[in-house]
């Protein structure tokens, strides 16, 4: 297997040649671009043998894959922010339709104001629709999970499309070593296309129509069993991805010395790799932490997250999102999931706007939990922001900045 040289949107297009994609939508933005550039560059060499279809905006990118997978080819398209949020409408239509697609979100603020760095608010938008939902950690990942999302889109037991999240700037344009498969270990891997229909002109068959409400109702249904049963799927692909390339993530989540740990720290994406940083910095100082990573928001991972915060002390979870009015949408899920327990739990808001989380950040508001605990007794704060560090501490000044933007 060739290591190269790759940014995580490139790992992205490999994946998707490797993948044997036959059809992949088109349309620009910032910082997805590159992903649809080089597929494009790779079918105009020969190296890949798709049909590129250059569309007029993002709702027709998916629209278009869309159509392409209803119809029997196996489809992939990306995008980010705005982007996503104008697809909006058609991830619900591919979702509800059971119809096996990827498409990889490189994750980036929502003006305004007008920001073009990483956040989570666009790829959290997907909880609700029927999308499975990743988040990669850095580029091998990438090129691992976008490889594993059309095994795992494509079995009869989930029929569901997928997202591969890769956050915007940190791993998109940064290039790092990527163990690129050779093909026959993909093509081993990866069987031919399935899925559970294909509409043609030849076909009575139409998807989509009026329904009875009773009938909509079940699909819902069907969908969320589908969901649930895509829990054992990613675990067993994880497994045999494990046994032809000697790569091993873990399934629906990462453990990072979780085992022993008095205090667990829950994230998600590329900022992952600094909580770790910050988990062994902090035992240096006695704070016993570990981190659990969330490779996939949905399917949910209840069991697992139940599993690995068992007999801990407390639980800090790293948000790069926020409901309005509410709390970070993991935070959210995290708690309904401890729900009835007697574990502290704090949810904490960080990073919007790229603004930089560096593991001292981390380590900041970890210890911050920790001392907490240890003097209050059980904590439970849903809603903790920790501010851009130059702002740390300066009430007024927030007030000021805030006051001249509104």
């Amino acid at each position: 297997m060739p290591i190269m040289g790759l940014t995580g949107n490139y790992a992205v297009a490999h994946a998707v040649r490797l993948a044997r994609v036959q059809v992949v939508a088109a349309y620009p933005i910032t910082p997805q671009t590159t992903i649809v550039e080089k597929i494009s560059e790779m079918v105009e060499k020969g190296e890949m043998n798709a049909r590129v279809i250059r569309v007029e905006s993002e709702h027709s990118a998916l629209a278009a894959v869309f159509g392409a997978a209803s119809g029997g080819a196996r489809a992939f398209t990306a995008t980010a922010s705005h982007g996503l949020l104008y697809m909006y409408e058609v991830t619900w239509w591919a979702a509800g339709a059971r119809v096996p697609l990827v498409m990889a979100v490189v994750t980036r603020a929502i003006g305004p104001p007008w920001n073009i760095h990483v956040d989570h608010q666009d790829i959290m938008t997907l909880r609700d629709t029927g999308w499975i939902v990743s988040m990669a950690q850095e580029n091998q990942e990438v090129l691992d999970l976008t490889i594993q999302a059309f095994r795992i889109s494509e079995d009869p037991r989930v029929y569901l499309p997928m997202v591969v999240g890769l956050d915007g700037f940190i791993l998109s344009h940064t290039r790092a070593p990527v163990d690129v498969p050779e093909q026959e270990v993909v093509d081993e891997f990866l069987p031919p296309r399935r899925q559970p229909y294909v509409i043609s002109p030849e076909t009575n068959l139409v998807m989509g129509n009026i329904a009875p409400d009773d009938i909509h109702f079940l699909m819902r249904y069907s969908m969320s069993e589908a969901m649930e049963a895509a829990k054992k799927v990613i675990e067993e692909v994880d497994r045999e991805w494990a046994k032809l390339t000697g790569r091993r993530y873990g399934g629906l989540v990462e453990c990072y010395k979780c085992e022993d740990a008095d205090y667990i720290a829950i994230t998600t994406g590329s900022w992952s790799g600094d909580a770790k940083k910050a988990a062994d910095m902090l035992r240096e100082e006695g704070y016993n932490y570990g981190v659990l990573r969330l490779r996939f928001i949905r399917p949910w991972p209840t069991e697992k997250i139940a599993m690995a915060v068992e007999g801990k002390k407390g639980v800090i979870v790293f948000d790069r999102a926020v409901s309005m009015g509410a709390t970070g949408p993991i935070f959210a899920d995290v708690a309904h999931t401890l729900y009835g327990s007697n574990i502290s739990l704090m949810g904490v808001i960080a990073g919007l706007a790229g603004v930089d989380m560096k593991a001292r950040d981390f380590a900041e508001a970890m210890r911050m939990f920790s001392s907490r605990v240890e003097e209050e007794g059980r904590v439970y704060e849903p809603r903790f922001w920790l501010l851009p560090r130059r702002y740390r501490g300066r009430p007024e000044r927030v007030k000021e900045v805030a006051k001249r933007w509104s």
